[in-house]
C-alpha cells in the first residue's frame, strides 16, 4: 500500500512533527518540541518538511522555530489516509488509528481542525489531587463586546481581499473560516446569510461534491437548504 498522491512519504520522525505542530496550532521552538514530545525537528527531518512546503521554519536565532504552512495543515489533516512507515512500528501506526478517528469526529460535528486546535488566551487551572486550585482573583477580565453583523461582513470582506488577487475570485469558506477562526462561528454564520442578499456577493454549493474534503464540508454554511462552500465578491 502506498500514500496518496496528495500525501508525500514522510518518517516517522517527520510525521510526529507535523502532528505535534497541529495539535498545538502555534509556532514551536525545538526546545519546545523537545518538552512537549521529546525530540527537534532539525537536520534532514527540517529540511525535508521545509523543502515540502510543509513547515516554515525561523533560523534568525536559536533555538530554531517551526510553524505549520497552509500546505502543512493540509497534509496533516489527510495523514491517515497514507500508510503509516513501517519503520515506526505499532507508535505510528496507533498515531495514525487516532488521527482516522480524529478525522471521522470532526467531520461528523462539522468542525475544522484549525478551529478544533486552536489557542485560546483563557487557560484552564486543574487542580492535582491533594492540592486545591487556586482562588479566583477579584479583578476578572471583562467580557468581550459582541461584535455586530456590520463588524463581521467587514471582517468577511476584508478576509476575502486578503485571499484574493482579483474582484470577482472564487476563494473556499474553509480559508475564509481560518482567516477569521476567531469570530464566533454563529455570527460568522449570520454574516454570510446575510450577504447573499448583496449584489456584489455570490455564496454557492460546490457541483463536484466528490472533491470536497472534510476541511470544505466542515466549513459550509447552510442557505436555502443546501451547503455552500465558495465566495466571489465583486463583478459577477
Amino acid at each position: 500500500m502506498t500514500s496518496p498522491a496528495d500525501v508525500p512519504h514522510l518518517t516517522p520522525n517527520q510525521i510526529n512533527a507535523l502532528v505535534v505542530l497541529m495539535v498545538e496550532a502555534r509556532r514551536l521552538t525545538n526546545v519546545e518540541l523537545k518538552e512537549l514530545a521529546g525530540f527537534t525537528l532539525t537536520g534532514k527531518d527540517n529540511t525535508k518538511l521545509v523543502d515540502l512546503g510543509l513547515v516554515d521554519t525561523d533560523r534568525t536565532h536559536r533555538p530554531f522555530a517551526h510553524e505549520l504552512t497552509d500546505e502543512g495543515w493540509r497534509v496533516a489533516r489527510r495523514l491517515h489516509t497514507s500508510a503509516p512507515p513501517k519503520q515506526g512500528g505499532s507508535t505510528t501506526r496507533s498515531l495514525f488509528v487516532v488521527l482516522s478517528n480524529l478525522h471521522r469526529s470532526l467531520d461528523r460535528l462539522r468542525v475544522s481542525h484549525g478551529d478544533f486546535f486552536k489557542q485560546t488566551e483563557a487557560t484552564a487551572v486543574v487542580s492535582e489531587p491533594g492540592h486545591e486550585a487556586p482562588a479566583p482573583t477579584a479583578a476578572q477580565p471583562a467580557a468581550a463586546a459582541p461584535v455586530s453583523a456590520a463588524e463581521v461582513e467587514a471582517l468577511v470582506r476584508s478576509a476575502y481581499r486578503e485571499l484574493t488577487t482579483a474582484p470577482g475570485a472564487w476563494v473556499g469558506l474553509a480559508d475564509v473560516r481560518d482567516r477569521l477562526a476567531d469570530t464566533d462561528r454563529a455570527a460568522l454564520d449570520a454574516a454570510l446569510r446575510a450577504m447573499v442578499g448583496r449584489e456584489d456577493v455570490r455564496i454557492i454549493p460546490v457541483a463536484n461534491t466528490k472533491s470536497l474534503t472534510a476541511r470544505d464540508r466542515a466549513a459550509a454554511v447552510r442557505i436555502g437548504n443546501e451547503d455552500n462552500h465558495a465566495l466571489a465578491i465583486g463583478p459577477a
